[in-house]
Order: structure tokens, then C-alpha cells, then sequence
């Protein structure tokens, strides 16, 4: 079992930066890849990025390729997304998720709460 808690959104103007984290519970967060996913109002819930256990591997969506990075602290159970260069279409309620397989659809085992993330034009 893994618990996920999100931190770090807010509203920011389009061009600025934010930097999200997700808190894991559990001594086996290596175990785990980690996925951040959106879903915008009226949206379905799409893929962000995702990163490999030990974090060599790295995947994003072609949409945020270049402006957001994902990396893991396994010493801190914590997965981090950086977003730079923001843009009004980046506004969603952003989801840590976690399972044994890294993957680029929403099939993961476990998720977050989610943390909203308002981009201003």
C-alpha cells in the first residue's frame, strides 16, 4: 500500500514556474515508478510524465516536452514535476500516481489527491 500526498500548485502567470512535489508513505517507494497526470474541467484525466524506479528512464507528453521535468529523491520518498514556461492550457488539478510498471496511461495502482495548478494569461 502507498499513500500519495501532492504540494506545490497555485495560480502563477502563464510564463512562470511552479514546482510540485508528491510525498510517498512507505519504505518501498523504490519499488515504484511515478506518474504526474491532469485532468482540466470538462477533460479526461491525461498523462504529464513519468519516471522508472531507480529514475534513469524518463517519459513526457509532447505537450509539456521541454518545459517540465520530473525527477525522484528515493532517500526522501518524494517525486518531483518542475513546470517552467507555463501556458493557460497547463490549468488542471494535477495527480501523483504510483505503480510497479511505469507506463504512460492512467493505469497505476495508487493516486494522489491531486493539487489544482492555475495558469493566468
Amino acid at each position: 500500500q502507498v499513500q500519495l500526498v501532492e504540494s506545490g500548485g497555485g495560480l502563477v502567470q502563464a510564463g512562470g514556474s511552479l514546482r510540485l512535489s508528491c510525498a510517498a508513505s512507505g519504505r518501498t517507494f523504490s519499488f515504484y515508478a511515478l506518474g504526474w497526470f491532469r485532468q482540466a474541467p470538462g477533460k479526461d484525466r491525461e498523462f504529464v510524465a513519468a519516471i522508472s524506479q531507480s529514475g534513469p528512464n524518463t517519459y513526457y507528453a509532447d505537450s509539456v516536452k521541454g518545459r517540465f521535468t520530473i525527477s525522484r529523491d528515493n532517500a526522501k520518498n518524494t517525486v518531483y514535476l518542475q513546470m517552467n514556461s507555463l501556458k493557460p492550457e497547463d490549468t488542471a488539478v494535477y495527480y501523483c500516481a504510483a505503480d510497479r510498471t511505469v507506463g504512460v496511461t492512467d493505469e497505476y495502482a495508487y493516486w494522489g489527491q491531486g493539487t489544482q495548478v492555475t495558469v493566468s494569461s
